[in-house]
């Protein structure tokens, strides 16, 4: 899809009242449609993990530590001017590229909208529902809800 038409598209559903994913995360869902296998996506989302910035040890604290995960995974929530930015890490390689793609879905959402996107329904255009084991869809599912939680007490 085209600047263009990827443009309008984002416009047509927000104008009818519905919350779509950002930009950058419809870039991804692309990317995803190129790759053929579930292994592929993996390495895909591994290798987004590895390309994101590392969240400060002062950062790794008892505040931004998200309870469960089976991994140690740390989420830094900020908002400047109600919208939303966070990074964050984890001690396991898939993890960390579940967070990058939740910065994909998220960072750049007002506050007051984060609770509007449905993530669950927006990583399935991913197909990274059904191949996640359940200690990490859990994980996946506590992030989301941090991640939900501090924007409804900013929003």
């Amino acid at each position: 899809m085209d600047l263009w038409h990827r443009a309008t598209y984002l416009f047509g559903k927000r104008k009818e009242g519905r919350t779509v994913a950002t930009e950058a995360f419809e870039e991804l869902v692309e990317d995803f449609e190129f790759l053929d296998d579930w292994e592929d996506r993996y390495r895909h989302v591994i290798d987004l993990g590895k390309a994101m910035e590392p969240l400060t040890e002062e950062l790794r604290v008892p505040a931004t530590k998200v309870d469960g995960c089976a991994s140690q995974v740390w989420l830094h929530t900020q908002f400047e001017d109600g919208v939303l930015h966070f990074d964050g890490a984890s001690d396991a390689m898939i993890v960390s590229g579940l967070i990058a793609v939740l910065q994909k879905l998220y960072n750049g959402v007002p506050a007051a909208e984060v609770s509007a996107i449905d993530a669950r329904a927006e990583m399935g255009r991913l197909g990274l529902n059904e191949h996640l084991s359940a200690q990490r869809s859990n994980g996946l599912t506590a992030m989301i809800e941090r991640i939900r939680g501090e924007a409804a007490q900013q929003g």
